[in-house]
């Protein structure tokens, strides 16, 4: 059982962030800013599959127009990516945003900083500062030698210093880092540091297969230690792959249990059918079921039935034929071809 880290709860757009509420999953929208139709489309698309808080970079005062649109076609909270200009952060803020993302350090002078904790205290607006590893202020890097997780944890406190000066709490921390060891030390720091939050990450992680291995990797070993509240799988990848690595992740620590799990063995010499190209089918068939169940694809009678007893459903392979067997009781065979949709057709009757 995962203890989760004691932290205030702050809220952005109804979804209710730290505490004991669930982690929460989201991504970042990748089509050009001014794009508002594309923006639109794939709004939608990542919401159907799973995204809960949903952000996007507002590099202009044209782009603002996105923010509005969004919050017409989803229901999901939207999030203002906001660099340098302060009037951006306060123009998204008007425009009916439900979190912005900022480092105070990086928009100017500290009265821009107490107009955008202002503006967004009147509106109930949280505030996410993100800091990463490439972006310390030159202080801190004199002082550390290079971006180390001390240094990481002192810029993300300085920050959220400027936020509380003015009277401002409603924070949510991310410090990524590209380097896994890093990042994990990084945010334990900060978890000892305060009690705000955490959005967890790896930046700059890699394309889809290395970025999901070094996420699963960075992200899943907090979560496990109850730090985390909110998570992202940065992938060079449709943002898609990005929110079901994540609700999948959440799923294979045993933080989420909403829809089906998969378990299914390496295979070895015994196995007498194609279990691979079996088991990504049905994988796949899975991704539409909600059901809370357990499904095993098993490629012998050895780790068949007594090795996956706990599971709802499973098949388990033999020469050219599969057992279909729920909580370990063999229910019927079926030939090799028809196994996809017989063990489908066993889970509708669940």
């Amino acid at each position: 059982m995962i203890s989760r880290r004691k932290t205030r709860v702050v809220n952005a757009g109804g979804l209710k962030i730290g505490g004991d509420n669930p982690v929460s999953v989201q991504t970042m929208l990748n089509t050009p800013a001014h794009d508002i139709r594309a923006g639109v489309e794939q709004a939608r698309r990542l919401e159907e599959a799973g995204c809960e808080l949903l952000r996007a970079a507002i590099p202009d005062l044209k782009s603002v127009r996105l923010i509005s649109a969004l919050k017409e076609a989803v229901s999901i909270p939207i999030v203002a990516d906001i660099h340098f200009d302060h009037r951006l952060a306060i123009e998204s803020a008007a425009a009916g945003v439900d979190k912005i993302r900022i480092n105070p350090g990086n928009i100017g002078g500290e009265y821009k900083v107490k107009e955008v904790a202002d503006e967004c205290r009147r509106r109930g607006i949280p505030i996410r500062i993100g800091v990463n590893s490439g972006s310390l202020e030159r202080d801190i890097l004199a002082k550390y030698g290079h971006p180390t997780p001390e240094a990481m944890r002192d810029s993300a406190m300085y920050h959220a210093s400027l936020l509380e000066k003015y009277d401002f709490n409603d924070i949510v921390i991310s410090i990524k880092s590209s380097d896994v060891q890093t990042m994990v030390a990084a945010y334990e720091l900060v978890a000892g540091a305060c009690d705000y939050p955490l959005h967890l990450g790896v930046t700059e992680a890699g394309t889809r297969k290395m970025g999901m291995i070094k996420s699963a990797a960075g992200i899943g070993a907090l979560l496990l230690h109850g730090i985390g509240d909110t998570i992202r799988i940065s992938l060079t990848a449709d943002p898609q792959h990005e929110v079901e690595a994540a609700h999948d992740l959440l799923r294979g620590i045993g933080l989420r249990n909403e829809g089906a799990t998969l378990v299914s063995c390496p295979t070895c010499g015994r196995t007498g059918v194609d279990l691979i190209n079996i088991a990504q089918e049905v994988e796949k068939r899975l991704r539409d079921v909600k059901k809370n169940i357990t499904v095993a694809v098993m490629g012998c009678i050895v780790n068949g039935p007594g090795e996956a007893s706990e599971a709802d459903v499973g098949i388990a392979g033999g020469k050219g034929k599969v057992a279909i067997f729920r909580k370990g009781e063999v229910v019927r065979t079926v030939d090799e071809d028809s196994a996809v949709e017989e063990l489908m057709k066993e889970i509708d009757t669940l």
